[in-house]
């Protein structure tokens, strides 16, 4: 098996949850940054989305973390990314599809007023309430409670875990209170029980930590 090239960097969420996706397949891969830097012309001549993370696995050059997911999820499938069954593998999709383009959009907002010479307050609790929303509808999705999770790491599980992270260390640095459901929280509890999904966060929470200090220092200098 071939080493994969990975372009990412390090705080990206969407790099982050590729790399839970390698980790729970055990693939063997090299991780770069984008040459140039993220929206470099010099990175736009390898990867012409300039999308990140992108991936190189021999002649293949993919981008898009979902569709490098469902790529690595059918190229090796020992450790599979989707459940049994028809209606099973298309819940997860519609769970990671909802998390890419309803949760993570709500929270993505609020990056722009993490320094606070540059918070919006007004902003920021309208996406407070969005995000409350956005948890509502996770609540349906995710069924009622009792209702067992699958006993098993999927694609629809990825990115919530580096979001979830997110919102908390948001909320802290933000003073924003917002409300948890008793079954997004289990849902929570019950991916970070996972080999791959605990030891991307062990890693990754300190860069977080850092990336978000470093936002605050650099507007109070």
């Amino acid at each position: 098996m071939s080493k994969l090239t990975v372009y990412a960097i390090p705080i990206s969420l969407y790099c982050a949850k590729l790399r839970i996706v390698l980790r729970h397949k055990q693939l063997d891969w090299q991780e770069f940054p984008p040459p140039g830097g993220y929206g470099s012309e010099e990175y736009a001549t390898i990867v012409p989305s300039g999308n990140l993370p992108a991936l190189i696995d021999e002649d293949l050059l993919l981008s898009d973390s979902e569709a490098i997911a469902e790529y690595l999820n059918e190229k090796y499938p020992e450790c599979p990314l989707l459940p049994d069954g028809l209606a099973a593998r298309a819940k997860t999709r519609e769970l990671s599809r909802f998390h890419d383009t309803r949760l993570e959009p709500e929270l993505r907002t609020l990056f722009a007023h993490i320094a606070p010479d540059k918070r919006d307050n007004e902003i920021v609790s309208g996406q407070v309430q969005k995000l409350a929303m956005r948890f509502k509808d996770l609540v349906l999705l995710l069924g009622t409670e009792g209702t067992p999770f699958q006993d098993q790491l999927t694609l629809g599980d990825c990115g919530f875990a580096i979001s979830f992270l997110w919102i908390k260390g948001l909320s802290q640095l933000m003073a924003f209170d917002l409300d948890w459901p008793q079954r997004v929280l289990e849902y929570q509890k019950h991916i970070q029980g996972f080999t791959a999904v605990n030891r991307e966060l062990a890693d990754y929470k300190p860069k977080l930590d850092a990336w978000l200090a470093s936002a605050i220092q650099s507007a109070d200098s």
